[in-house]
């Protein structure tokens, strides 16, 4: 089952009566059968516009089930789709339109007239992502992709310059939702809560595809909702969740938690896209009594490569976890790999890392070591059970005074002050040291501070060469749709 196509006909043999998806909202649902016969009939129309096997379909369309079916049943019949983000900046959103050469765009009714004004002459099917009904009567099964075919065109939310289209094949995609499936022994009675948007790689992998290899359910709600999310869980009968940091973070700001008996069915929260601080972990243990699994991975990795175990005595506090679905290491400079315990860049390496990014050689060279690892940009480092620790980003990393801090050093001590929501440190240019720390605040509701009480608590928690030079206060901060910060944003 190296295709997607091959993991949702499995699945619609083995259980065809079995629900794959549910909506939150009008309880609606899709059967694994129902699934496969929406594939063959979204193959259909695709045919009927004009497409052929290979060809590129953009999606602009928000959370639903008819968007469920719209980018498996494209996969399905050998298509590539590019979900568009729908958070993009105009200019953005008709660069990734153009660049992609998307045969046709399927867009929500509340988008066709912008897209048709983005990108004139762009072909473009006006779709209802709720309407599971307006498609064509299937025709004979399509020849089946091969597994080294383009499945998913996923364009990365860079800081500066133009988004890179990561190129994932049938196989890249197939192989992850297998190796999630097993990370997290996820079986045909495990239903996950799906509020993450499906443009975003984690949505797209572990909300959407996941399911597909275990035979179990994702529960579609439109929207990430605070005030829902629980109602949600319940009603849906979800035994997990799969959030990023910033919804634990939101979660832990709202309500009292409700009552344990509503939550007995959930088993794990899965945070993913950005390091999640220990103490939000902590907290949210604490507060709802579920088990929360910290990973990570890129879009260049079909989303997650690290994994803490599913054993919470095992889970390591601060971790990403070990390689999972692939191979791991750290290495120096020269790319040689150092000891545990000494940090430097990151390495991935696996069937779920992607070909390339699309109509860009140079970076595609760039991105890979020359024995075929892929370098993350990440700096960390292993320690001797196998687990590794993130400490930032290689571009990201403040160098003061020839010493390297870690920026995520720097918020996690300001996230321990009772008054700080969120924080992020950024390095700022110095005629001294070359460069000094900046850490932009952002306060909890009703609480107060200043400069001199934060450098105080600062100097205590990292004492004063860690201690930033500068604080200030922002009501939030920049964030790409993974929910990561964007540091170097904090700079204009």
């Amino acid at each position: 089952m190296n295709t997607v196509r091959a993991l949702i006909d499995a699945a619609a043999a083995a259980t065809p009566q079995a629900v794959y998806a549910s909506a939150t909202e009008s309880g609606a649902t899709l059967t694994y059968a129902e699934l496969q016969q929406r594939c063959r009939r979204v193959a259909a129309a695709l045919q009927a516009q004009g497409l052929r096997p290979g060809d590129t379909v953009s999606l602009v369309m928000p959370n639903g089930l008819a968007t469920l079916q719209w980018l498996l049943g494209a996969m399905h019949g050998g298509y590539g789709v590019n979900p568009v983000n729908l958070l993009s900046q105009p200019e953005q959103m008709r660069y990734v339109l153009q660049h992609s050469d998307c045969r046709l765009v399927l867009a929500a009714p509340d988008w066709a007239d912008k897209v048709r004004a983005l990108v004139p002459g762009m072909p473009v099917l006006t779709v209802d992502p709720d309407d599971l009904q307006a498609l064509p009567e299937a025709q004979a099964d399509r020849p089946p992709p091969a597994p080294d075919a383009l499945a998913l065109l996923m364009y990365t939310s860079g800081t500066t310059g133009n988004p890179k289209g990561v190129m994932l094949t049938q196989a890249n995609l197939a192989a992850n939702a297998k190796a999630i499936a097993a990370e997290h022994q996820l079986t045909h009675e495990d239903c996950v809560l799906g509020v993450l948007p499906l443009y975003h790689i984690n949505a797209f992998a572990v909300t959407m595809l996941a399911p597909l290899a275990s035979g179990g359910r994702v529960a579609m709600a439109p929207r990430f909702s605070a005030a829902r999310f629980w109602d949600q869980a319940a009603s849906g009968g979800c035994t997990w969740i799969n959030v990023v940091p910033t919804i634990i973070a939101i979660l832990l700001e709202g309500a009292e938690a409700p009552p344990r008996a509503a939550l007995a069915r959930i088993r794990l929260c899965r945070s993913a896209s950005s390091a999640l601080p220990p103490e939000h972990l902590s907290a949210f243990e604490r507060k709802f009594g579920i088990g929360v699994i910290e990973t990570m991975g890129l879009t260049e990795t079909v989303a997650p490569s690290f994994s803490n175990p599913l054993d919470a005595k095992q889970r390591k506090l601060g971790s990403v976890g070990r390689a999972s679905g692939g191979e791991a290491r750290v290495v120096d400079a020269a790319l040689q790999p150092v000891a545990d315990g000494s940090t430097g860049e990151i390495l991935i390496r696996g069937p779920h890392v992607m070909r390339g990014y699309y109509k860009n050689p140079e970076a595609t060279a760039a991105a890979f070591t020359p024995d075929g690892w892929l370098r993350t940009g990440d700096l960390g480092h292993r320690d001797g059970d196998g687990f590794f620790f993130v400490t930032g980003r290689i571009k990201e990393l403040i160098i003061k005074g020839g010493e390297n801090i870690a920026p995520r050093e720097i918020d996690e001590a300001l996230l321990k002050h009772p008054a700080v929501l969120d924080a992020a440190a950024v390095g700022i240019p110095d005629p001294l040291y070359g460069q000094e720390i900046l850490a932009c605040v952002v306060l909890r509701d009703g609480q107060a501070t200043d400069e001199a009480d934060l450098r105080d608590f600062c100097e205590r928690e990292l004492g004063r060469y860690k201690t930033p030079k500068a604080f200030r206060f922002v009501a939030e901060l920049p964030r790409g749709p993974s929910g990561k910060v964007q540091r170097l944003k904090l700079l204009g």
